[in-house]
C-alpha cells in the first residue's frame, strides 16, 4: 500500500461567533484509535471575551493555554468553593478540572486573542454540558493562584 493510501485527510468543522472560535482536532471516532479516546479541541477566545461558562456530570477535562492569557473561574457544586486562577502561555501549565466544577474562561487582553487546547475524557454529550451563570456574583472567599 503506498503512503497516500496510508494516510487520512480529515476534514473538520471550525464554529465561530463574535467571541473567538472553537475548533475539535479529535472526537472520538477516528479510525485506528485506541479502544477508548475522548475529544481534543482547540478554542479560541476574542479580547474580553468569555468561554465555557459550564460544568459536566460526567466529563473531566483538561486545559493548557497556547496563545495569551486568562482568567480561569471555578466553583466547585458539592462544597460551593469558589476559585479563580490566572493562565498565561508564557509559563505553560495544564489545569485538570474534574466534573462537577463549573469552569468558565476570561480573555482579559484588550488586543490579543487566547488558544486554548482541552482534552476531554468523554464524548460530546449536550445533556452533560450544564451552564452555569453564577461567576459574575462577587467570590466571599476570593483565592487567586499564579498571580
Amino acid at each position: 500500500m503506498n503512503l497516500e493510501r496510508k494516510i487520512k485527510i480529515i476534514k473538520r468543522k471550525r464554529i465561530e461567533d463574535s467571541r473567538g472560535w472553537f475548533l475539535k482536532v479529535i472526537n472520538g471516532f477516528e479510525e485506528n484509535l485506541p479502544q477508548f479516546t475522548g475529544e481534543i479541541y482547540l478554542t479560541m477566545a476574542t479580547p474580553n471575551q468569555t468561554k465555557g461558562c459550564h460544568f459536566h456530570n460526567k466529563a473531566n477535562e483538561w486545559f493548557t493555554l497556547l496563545e495569551g492569557n486568562c482568567l480561569v473561574k471555578l466553583f466547585d457544586l458539592g462544597t460551593n468553593e469558589r476559585l479563580e486562577i490566572i493562565l498565561e502561555a508564557d509559563n505553560p501549565q495544564t489545569l485538570y478540572v474534574p466534573n462537577n466544577i463549573a469552569h468558565c474562561f476570561i480573555n482579559l487582553n484588550d488586543n490579543s486573542n487566547f488558544l486554548l487546547l482541552a482534552y476531554t475524557d468523554q464524548l460530546y454529550d449536550p445533556a452533560d454540558t450544564i451552564i452555569f451563570n453564577d461567576f459574575d456574583k462577587p467570590f466571599s472567599n476570593d483565592r487567586i493562584l499564579n498571580k
